[in-house]
């Protein structure tokens, strides 16, 4: 006989850098969750607000052991997403918290597989974590927009187009990435992106499903490759300053720490992204009010 289901939902919220989500630990893989669940929980209005929907299990045996942990995750509309690294960096502490995993594993996503290392922090519900996001793989070089603006598209697991702008906070970026999702099937994030100096980055994102966030792990990477690529970074450790705070992105030769080649190509390079998170709270959520009503 099938227990019947806990009228009571608990999840934990957690942001890096500003970019929040929303963490539902499933040890037993009893929920049913869906876009619906997603568009409800994340509305910031009407529900309790985030970025973000993560539902994390343990690893399946279809993993062949690979995988010690499976996300999940929604957008804030509903739809699906492959891949994100702040998202991926809030499973952490959220998994960590429910004693699923120890500070290294790795986790199975629709980008693929990811490596985890997880310290925790002196105070607190903060956390650093790093997340192995694998290549960066870009597009043809030499692309502009109509503005005659540099951009550049890269698959981080997820599609970006990085545009280099004198100053992000000048950019009309609901409009112009607007505009940009109908040339994309799907659509595709954006990233506004500026020089600070030689190591240094600071950029704007516009997510798909989302809009505009305060943080985006991917896109950081994303830009971080696509402005190394053409020489506007060239260190091995880069910070890319977003508006909710600043996240490091390493480069990696094949995965290890002996650093890059001038002769390396994009395709060598492996990133890592690395910065804070913080749980902010644990809510319960009544499950008939998710699946009843309007979304």
């Amino acid at each position: 006989m099938t227990a019947p289901m806990n009228p009571i939902l608990s999840l934990s919220k957690h942001h890096g850098a500003g970019n929040d989500f929303l963490v539902l630990v499933d040890e037993g893989r009893s929920r049913r969750v869906d876009g619906t669940w997603a568009r409800k929980l994340c509305d910031r209005h009407r529900g309790i607000g985030a970025d973000g929907f993560i539902r994390v299990t343990p690893g399946p045996e279809s993993h062949g052991g690979g995988a010690d942990l499976v996300m999940e995750l929604w957008n804030a509309d509903g739809t699906r997403a492959e891949m994100s690294g702040n998202g991926m960096r809030t499973l952490a502490q959220a998994a960590v918290g429910a004693g699923l995993v120890g500070d290294h594993f790795v986790v199975a996503t629709d980008g693929g597989l990811k490596v985890v290392d997880f310290t925790p922090g002196e105070q607190p519900g903060a956390a650093w974590v790093e997340v192995g996001m694998g290549p960066a793989r870009l597009g043809p070089a030499g692309q502009v927009d109509d503005a005659g603006r540099a951009v550049r598209w890269v698959d981080m697991g997820n599609p970006h187009l990085v545009v280099f702008v004198d100053d992000p906070d000048r950019v009309d970026i609901d409009a112009y990435a607007g505009v940009v999702q109908t040339a994309y099937p799907g659509g595709i994030n954006v990233e506004f992106v500026t020089r600070l100096g030689p190591d240094a980055l600071a950029m704007r994102v516009w997510e798909r499903g989302v809009g505009e966030t305060l943080a985006c792990g991917t896109g950081t990477c994303a830009a971080a490759a696509a402005a190394r690529e053409v020489g506007l970074v060239a260190g091995e450790r880069v910070g890319v300053r977003n508006p909710g705070g600043t996240l490091a992105v390493t480069f990696t030769r094949n995965g290890s720490d002996n650093g890059r080649s001038s002769e390396s190509g994009p395709g060598d390079q492996e990133l890592v992204l690395g910065g804070p998170v913080e749980q902010v709270a644990t809510v319960t959520v009544d499950v008939a009010w998710l699946e009843n009503g309007s979304a």
